[in-house]
Parts: structure tokens; sequence; C-alpha cells
């Protein structure tokens, strides 16, 4: 058993290890890049990165998302000193790790709810009025800002559970 949930922790962290890269590099390189190439009226425009490079990131990105939620939620389940329900119920020693786990839960919801629809939208994967694509970056960029914020206390949650610091 020990070693069945060595394998689901280590998935738990590559999975999050991409996740949390692929949203710090949405967040701090490619948003960036887009205005940049956007405003270059001498350059090639964001288009490149739009339909080369952006749909294969969000695709890494959401599967990134559910495969450490899913690998998270089954270690939870399975460690013999932790339980997914008091994990979500904040109870019975799992407090910390309950913590993150809601905050990991509210930025599975973001990508999967928020940012994946209209990411569609933006990128022209589904079709959308130039308004309804202005909303869509709107409410995109928010939810990924707001994952980018909460990624901080969740990762400093999770660690603190996994080694023992006193929060």
């Amino acid at each position: 058993m020990e070693f069945i949930l060595g394998i689901d922790r280590w998935i738990h962290i590559l999975s999050g290890i991409t996740w949390i890269g692929i949203l710090y590099y949405f967040n701090f390189v490619q948003v960036p890049a887009m205005a940049a190439a956007t405003a270059d009226k001498d350059g090639p425009g964001p288009a490149a990165i739009g339909k080369y490079v952006a749909p294969r990131a969000l695709l890494w990105f959401r599967w990134s998302a559910l495969v450490t939620w899913l690998s998270g939620a089954s270690y939870l389940e399975a460690a013999p000193h932790l339980s997914l329900v008091d994990a979500f119920l904040l109870q019975g020693g799992s407090q910390i790790i309950g913590v993150g786990a809601w905050l990991g839960t509210i930025m599975l919801f973001n990508v999967w709810v928020l940012i994946w629809p209209n990411q569609k939208k933006i990128l022209g994967m589904v079709e959308a009025t130039d308004e309804e694509k202005n909303k869509a970056k709107r409410i995109a960029l928010l939810a990924s800002r707001t994952n980018t914020a909460l990624s901080i206390p969740m990762l400093l949650f999770m660690g603190a559970s996994a080694h023992g610091l006193p929060f």
C-alpha cells in the first residue's frame, strides 16, 4: 500500500508542478507577450501564439489540473493518517491539508468553469461576437489571476501539512 501511496503522491506532485508551471507561464509570459504582439504593428502579431501555443498549453493546463485534484483526493482517501471527508470539513487533524484542498478545488473550478470555456471563445474554438470575446477575456484573466494568487497559500498549506510546519 505504501508503494501505491508513493506513486499517487508523485503523480500529484508532478501534475501539480505542470499545472502551476503553466499557470505561471500564462500569467507572467503569455499574457504580456500577447499584449506586446498585439501592440507591435510591424511584427507578426499574436496569431501564432493563439493558434499554436495557447491551445496546446491549455490542454496540458486543464488536464494537469484535473489529475492533480484527483490524485490529491485519492491520496487523502487512501493515506492512513488522513481523510478526504475530514480534510474538506476541516476537522480530525486534517485542517491544514483541508485548506490546501479547498484552495485547489476552487482553482480547479476556475480552470474548468471559467478559464477554459472563455479561452475557447477568445481563441475562436467556439463562435463568439467581439463583445462576447471581450467579456471572455476579462473573465479568463480574472480567474487566472485569482488562481495565481491562490496558488501561493495553497502551496504553503500543502507543504505545511506534509512537513509539519506550525500553522
